[in-house]
Order: C-alpha cells, then structure tokens, then sequence
C-alpha cells in the first residue's frame, strides 16, 4: 500500500471505524483513540496489508482493540455505581428506549455484538463480516441469530418489569 492508497483508506473508512467503534464502546474518547491506533497500526504495516483487503483488515484490527480495551476496563473498574449513572428522569421514551438497548448491547459477548453492529449498523454482508472478523459465513449467522435472540429475550423481560 502507498500513501495514496492509505490516504484513500483513511477518507473512506474513518467515519465507518468510528461509528463502529462509538456504539461498541459507548465513548467518544475511546473510539476516536481506537480509530487513531487502527490507523497508525494500518500506516506501520502498509507495505504488508493490500489495498483491497485494507477494510477488513482495519475492521478487524478495531474489533480487537476495542475487545482488549473492554476486557481491561473491566479488570480495572468493577461497575462502580451503575445505578448513579441512571439517576436522571428521562423526558422522552425514544431517550429511554436507546438507553435500554446499549444496555442490552453491552450484555452481548464481544464476538456477538461486533456481528450484530456489523450487520444491523455498518450494513456488511455475511461474507464481509467473516472477513473481517476471520469467522466463516455459517458462524456469522449463527452468532448474529443468538445475538438477536438475547436481545429480544431482554427486551420482552424488561417489558414485563415495566
């Protein structure tokens, strides 16, 4: 890959990698990190990534950052004090509904939810997401159908408390 191609990359996939990784993490400030290092890792690497592979391999690239990321945040942080972060009241249900679906979201194992926002969010075919996610086109499926099963199974539970 020359800078060109890099330069490319980057105008094409920077706004993609960052959606990607705010509604995985949840932070701006994480995912504009995450994004920075997946490009540094993509500009140190160039003379070996192609440039027509250079999407799934940052995408793939990003998903383990921000798998290692969560993993050492919670071995840093035990969830202090949900709850002080849900004092407010909410004036609007569609405020409400997004919140109860991050949560449901953060509730998914990492290779789960990566699928789900891959597919649902970025719009990625079954065979670009196994590219990215180095998983085979049965795999996505199958964690994309459990991962939308949990949710909904979350979703109908907390109807009934409501």
């Amino acid at each position: 890959m020359n800078r060109k191609e890099y330069n490319i990359a980057v105008k094409e996939y920077a706004n993609r990698l960052y959606g990607f990784a705010i509604k995985y993490l949840r932070n701006e400030a994480d995912a504009s990190d995450i994004v920075q290092d997946v490009f540094e890792k993509l500009w140190k690497n160039r003379k070996k990534v192609e440039f027509e592979k250079c999407k799934s391999w940052l995408f793939t690239c990003a998903h383990n950052a921000m798998v290692n990321l969560v993993k050492k945040n919670n071995r840093l942080y035990y969830v202090e004090d949900y709850h002080d972060t849900n004092t407010g009241v909410a004036a609007d249900n569609s405020f409400e509904n997004k919140e109860i679906i991050e949560k449901s979201l953060a509730l998914l194992p990492p290779i789960q939810k990566s699928v789900l926002l891959l597919r649902d969010l970025e719009g990625y075919n079954y065979k670009e997401i196994g590219e990215i996610l180095h998983l085979t086109e049965a795999q996505v499926k199958v964690y994309l159908f459990r991962a939308r099963k949990k949710i909904k199974k979350q979703l109908k539970d907390l109807t009934v408390l409501i």
